[in-house]
């Protein structure tokens, strides 16, 4: 190992000389964190019909994650999880910040850590940690562009790239691509072709609603082609680790907002220093939450405390197979109040539900031709399971629950205890009851329709 990864912090604080901090700072590689909004897995690299040719080539070039998963699979709180290296409710994210949920504390937030070794942190388009006209609390040293549509992102962070920038930098470009509503279909998403994801039935509307989603991913591979090809103008690419990821799953019904892994599962791709290079295929089961701890051994920092995660490096290096034999997801709120807590193993998931209700939360879904189809033949009255597991090798649709086989009793007991465990070690709020919103949030009716219906102010 480097010996500057062996020396010079303190706790995650540079104790060298100011010449020192300076070299030490130089050695180390730019970060362009690129993210989308509610893609799941639906690219190019995952074998889906959505041509995203950009993503397809950082893929080739570099290393592809295909069992990663967020800590959410709702907005805030996975992008918390992901910036603060903890669960969305040991860093206080429990819901969406634009409704008004926060960080307990925006000084574990990543930027901080990179400040304090040396980097120019910058932001353009999407970050959805704090609310829109707070953004300038979390720490980032410029703000580049406060609006979010992926060209207008991509034009601004390229205009950054190519400015001769001060190195190191963390460069933090987030689109509102893929997040509904969907653009129209153009020429190459002709919806008598498309396919809807693996829950939705194959129907003209749903044909057409995919369609729509595939024009949204196309946009966003157009922005994520134009920022690499300005990094690589600027001469930066050798010396820059990019991650590409996602928040959580589509925004269709049963995936985002749901534990399976079409809610919780995400696209991560990451090119660059430390390995991450030569179209290499991960199949370890990863969470955004090593992202943070990934950067601090890649950088020779210290890690912080709160930290939840494990670094990624032994796993490119091919110095383990295996990071985790188990990772965790939750939901506390999104438009509407839906407890659920999960754990997942190679072969089994588990989800439990913390409230009383046994139909689905509606709200909690985005509006949509796919959605109104669900509605309209009764949705509504769908039981929901209090408990569910799934063995992820013979169903991993996730559609038949064994917890009520009494051949599984053991599986479950199992699950349900590394769940609880987990709980206990990161101090769940929810074992202690219900979670209560701050004040001031907004929280719509889990017995309405729609997250556009007016919600309730606390």
């Amino acid at each position: 190992m480097n010996p500057m990864k062996r020396r010079g912090f303190l706790a995650g604080v540079p104790v060298w000389g100011a010449g020192q901090a300076r070299a030490a700072a130089a050695a180390r590689p730019n970060i362009l964190y690129i993210h989308s909004h509610d893609t799941g897995r639906y690219i190019q690299p995952y074998g889906h019909a959505v041509p995203t040719p950009h993503l397809q080539r950082l893929a080739e070039e570099g290393v592809l994650f295909r069992q990663a998963f967020s800590a959410a699979p709702t907005c805030s709180p996975s992008r918390a999880a992901l910036l603060t290296g903890q669960s969305a409710h040991s860093s206080g994210m429990l819901g969406l910040a634009h409704r008004g949920f926060r960080l307990h504390d925006y000084r574990q937030h990543l930027v901080h850590t990179l400040a304090s070794a040396g980097y120019t942190t910058l932001l353009a388009g999407v970050q959805h940690v704090i609310a829109a006209p707070e953004v300038s609390k979390i720490g980032y040293d410029r703000i580049l562009l406060d609006r979010t549509r992926a060209p207008e992102v991509a034009a601004a962070a390229a205009a950054f790239l190519e400015s001769h920038p001060r190195e190191p930098f963390f460069l933090d470009a987030g689109f509102h691509e893929t997040h509904r509503e969907f653009p129209p279909a153009g020429p190459r998403e002709d919806e008598r072709y498309a396919l809807p994801p693996a829950p939705i039935p194959d129907t003209p509307s749903t044909r057409r609603d995919m369609a729509q989603f595939k024009a949204s991913a196309r946009i966003m591979d157009q922005a994520v082609g134009d920022i690499l090809s300005a990094l690589a103008r600027a001469g930066l690419a050798e010396r820059t680790l990019v991650i590409s990821t996602t928040d959580h799953g589509i925004a269709f019904p049963g995936m985002k907002c749901n534990l399976t892994d079409h809610g919780i599962g995400v696209m991560l791709l990451m090119r660059g220093p430390g390995g991450f290079h030569g179209g290499k295929v991960c199949d370890a089961m990863v969470s955004q939450i090593d992202i943070f701890p990934t950067l601090c051994d890649l950088l020779g920092l210290a890690r912080p405390g709160w930290l939840e995660g494990r670094s990624l490096l032994p796993l490119v290096d091919g110095k383990v197979a295996q990071l985790h034999e188990e990772i965790f997801a939750e939901v506390n709120f999104h438009a509407a109040y839906e407890p659920q807590r999960a754990v997942r193993t190679a072969r089994w998931k588990y989800i439990r539900r913390f409230d009383d209700r046994a139909r689905p939360n509606l709200p909690n879904c985005d509006d949509g031709p796919s959605k109104s189809l669900w509605l309209e033949n009764g949705w509504r009255n769908q039981p929901v399971a209090r408990e569910a597991l799934y063995d992820l090798l013979f169903d991993p649709a996730e559609r038949r629950n064994l917890a009520a086989e009494p051949g599984q009793r053991e599986v479950l007991a199992d699950m349900r205890g590394r769940l609880e465990r987990w709980m206990r070690s990161t101090r769940d709020p929810l074992l202690h009851g219900p979670l209560q919103p701050p004040p001031g949030a907004r929280i719509n009716d889990p017995e309405g329709t729609s997250p556009r219906e007016t919600p309730r102010l606390v």
